[in-house]
């Protein structure tokens, strides 16, 4: 991409696409396209062809999508599998019909299997089952990459996809449902302002995350779109392993508020262990620098600015 390129962030509001496109305007790229949701549906194929048709953008980023933890994909498996299955089908065939330059597409590390080596490698994908509580959203985001395989396949476009670790950070859903470290933050968070004597967290605190800040995932993206044009799969994670436990307890010194953790061990943990291996993208010359300290202390104090106003 040079700084004068059309770049369409399908998702610019959402964790991800923000920073992409924080990061973007910092990094001198001048024609960033974007739009409301109340202007664009991406479920919807006209509203979505409409818009490619007026705007040709050259690069795509495709991180539009709904998301959520572990109660959200058990309680709403339906509107995660449909959702994110229309708006990748309409975004990836129309940036072919439209001749985008090159697309990427987001997955999620929770598309690989339940019972797989670790660290997760690349290739481990679709070679066993997947966890239960996160299926239809895992199923989703594998067939937008086998998508994007199939259409380079066919039709030669130069459509990559990147599966990032567990994503946390500025303008991360912190309502109920949402993912680990903005349920943990907002858990603490009111348990200080109502002088709490405990916090209850959902399953034995046993399973271990690699947890990557926002602006490492951007950062990340931005270096695959001008490094990477292999069809396969590529990782990006922080290459560290965190257990729920032991992030549980770095939430609570980043808010200051001391008080007994409780695991409620009758709630689902999900998979143990689920740390990426990022040989491949460590390879091409790329590399976290945000520990999981200084990422929690800057997503809460903008968590502290959102609740107060």
């Amino acid at each position: 991409m040079d700084k004068n390129s059309s770049i369409y962030v399908a998702g610019h509001t959402g964790l991800i696409g923000s920073a992409i496109v924080s990061k973007l305007k910092k990094s001198g790229y001048k024609n960033i396209i974007v739009q409301e949701h109340n202007k664009l549906d991406l479920i919807n194929q006209k509203s979505t062809e409409t818009f490619f048709k007026k705007y040709l953008p050259s690069y795509v980023f495709l991180t539009a999508g709904k998301t959520g933890g572990i109660f959200a994909n058990n309680t709403y498996s339906a509107d995660f599998i449909y959702n994110n299955i229309m708006i990748q089908s309409n975004v990836i065939h129309f940036s072919y019909k439209y001749k985008v330059k090159k697309l990427l597409f987001l997955g999620c590390s929770c598309m690989y299997p339940k019972e797989c080596p670790s660290p997760i490698k690349e290739e481990y994908l679709l070679t066993n089952k997947i966890e239960p509580t996160n299926e239809p959203y895992a199923i989703a985001k594998i067939s937008g990459l086998k998508m994007c395989q199939a259409y380079n396949k066919q039709y030669k476009t130069n459509f990559i996809s990147a599966i990032p670790s567990n994503v946390y950070g500025v303008n991360d859903n912190f309502e109920d449902g949402g993912h680990v470290i903005a349920n943990l933050i907002k858990k603490f968070h009111k348990a200080k302002i109502e002088n709490q004597n405990s916090v209850t967290i959902w399953g034995t605190g046993k399973p271990t995350r690699d947890f990557i800040y926002v602006d490492d995932v951007a950062d990340a993206c931005i270096f695959l779109m001008n490094n990477y044009n292999s069809s396969d799969a590529i990782n990006i994670g922080s290459g560290c392993e965190v257990s729920i436990q032991k992030l549980a307890s770095f939430v609570k010194k980043t808010v200051g508020f001391k008080c007994k953790i409780i695991y409620d061990n009758t709630k689902p943990d999900g998979i143990m262990r689920r740390l990426l291996d990022i040989t491949k993208i460590k390879i091409l010359g790329w590399h976290s620098t945000i520990s999981i300290q200084n990422g929690l202390k800057s997503t809460y104090n903008w968590y502290k600015k959102l609740v107060t106003g």
